[in-house]
């Protein structure tokens, strides 16, 4: 395993390189548009957001592939709106420098997205920092205010094919990191995630309504969902993540609506957990709905100091308030752990809570090892759950 996981950092270091080098090198022959150029200063201090939209929309106008270039240097910019369709399918957004949101939460709040990609093909966002600068924001909603905005979402990739965003690093959001939305044929590698255990709402990477997406070798430290899996995502690939602080990897929350899409084909494997609230989640609310969940594989995954490494709670009301009394319509089925271990933070390490109504079905279980890390036996529960399990199980199924 050690072999296998240097041969892919290798060859992730190796396509990252071609990648930049392949870049750098077409800016001789393709159309460059330098956001120096343009009147952007990398102060930190002056809004540049002017600067970069003309940027964009030359990169974007252009008949021949086209490179956006943001140079080294820390540049202040407020909302930015990338969409097309561009006149050409090869757009490079290449960021050797950072950038850094107002001081003013309001003004990206207002915006709900600081960067927005949408109606765009071939796009790809290389490098950079994005600072959201989401304390003050975080702080506001602290005190118990009434009067703070949601805030915004720091890249809003929606609407669009063919996107690729490699070694981003997204710090201090407002609100979610990376949201890709009705997308196809997206891919989100070598990217980190970087904000404190109690931001609110700072979901690294959420994916919804898109059929397609590739998230890798990337690194999610944050506030609640590592990654999380909304209604409507069909063929994800999650692969060599690590994740905590943060709630885990998520499917859900399902069942707010009731016309809502499913979720489907779902790979998460070679996740590495520490100190999170979850492992591997399902979660829908206890209410009528046509949400569904088929088809996963949560495989090769070592927790440590995990509360809840396995989970699936279809009775999910986090704030235990006006919860919906009903039970849930979301129907689970085809959901397999594989080569699971470490250790869990709480007693029950395995907890399957699903629907009395559709009960979950075709659970298998293989080679999962977990204890309790205050060395006491690991326990499971199951309520309204079926399947098989096969291989070392620790601790003893309930299936």
């Amino acid at each position: 395993m050690k072999m296998t996981n240097h041969f892919l950092l290798v060859i992730t270091i190796a396509t990252t390189i071609l990648f930049t080098e392949t870049a750098v090198a077409a800016a001789r022959y393709n159309a460059t548009y330098n956001v120096d150029k343009l009147g952007a200063k990398p102060d930190g201090k002056t809004d540049s957001t002017k600067a970069f939209m003309a940027a964009w929309s030359r990169a974007c106008g252009s008949e021949k592939p086209a490179i956006m270039y943001v140079p080294l240097g820390t540049y202040m910019v407020g909302g930015l709106l990338f969409s097309g369709p561009c006149k050409n399918g090869n757009v490079t957004v290449q960021i050797d420098g950072a950038l850094k949101a107002p001081s003013n939460y309001y003004v990206l709040a207002k915006a709900e997205s600081w960067l927005l990609l949408q109606h765009v093909e071939g796009v790809n966002i290389v490098g950079g920092v994005m600072d959201a600068n989401g304390a003050g924001l975080w702080d506001c909603k602290s005190s118990g205010s009434k009067n703070c905005p949601d805030g915004a979402t720091t890249l809003s990739i929606f609407n669009s094919k063919k996107v690729n965003v490699y070694g981003l690093t997204s710090v201090n959001s407002q609100m979610f990191h990376i949201v890709v939305n009705g997308c196809r044929d997206v891919r989100v590698v070598g990217v980190t995630v970087e904000a404190p255990w109690n931001s609110p709402n700072t979901d690294g990477i959420h994916v919804q309504l898109s059929t397609g997406v590739t998230i890798l070798d990337s690194k999610i430290s944050t506030g609640d969902d590592c990654v999380s899996i909304g209604p409507g995502a069909t063929n994800l690939w999650i692969e060599n993540v690590g994740c905590g602080p943060g709630h885990g990897i998520s499917i859900g929350s399902l069942g707010k609506d009731f016309d809502e899409q499913g979720v489907k084909n779902v790979t998460a494997k070679r996740v590495n957990f520490k100190n999170t609230d979850n492992g591997f989640r399902i979660k829908s609310w206890a209410r009528s709905s046509k949400g569904f969940v088929d088809g996963v594989l949560f495989q090769n995954a070592v927790m440590t100091n995990v509360q809840n490494p396995i989970i699936i709670d279809q009775n999910y009301c986090p704030t235990h308030k006006n919860c919906p009394k009903e039970v849930s319509g979301v129907k689970i089925s085809h959901v397999k752990y594989q080569d699971i271990h470490g250790t869990s933070a709480t007693e029950v390490a395995v907890k399957f809570d699903c629907s009395k109504k559709y009960p979950c079905k075709g659970i298998k279980m293989q080679d999962v090892n977990l204890s309790f890390t205050k060395q006491a036996p690991a326990s499971a529960y199951c309520a309204n759950a079926g399947g098989t399990c096969s291989g070392v199980m620790k601790p003893t199924s309930c299936l």
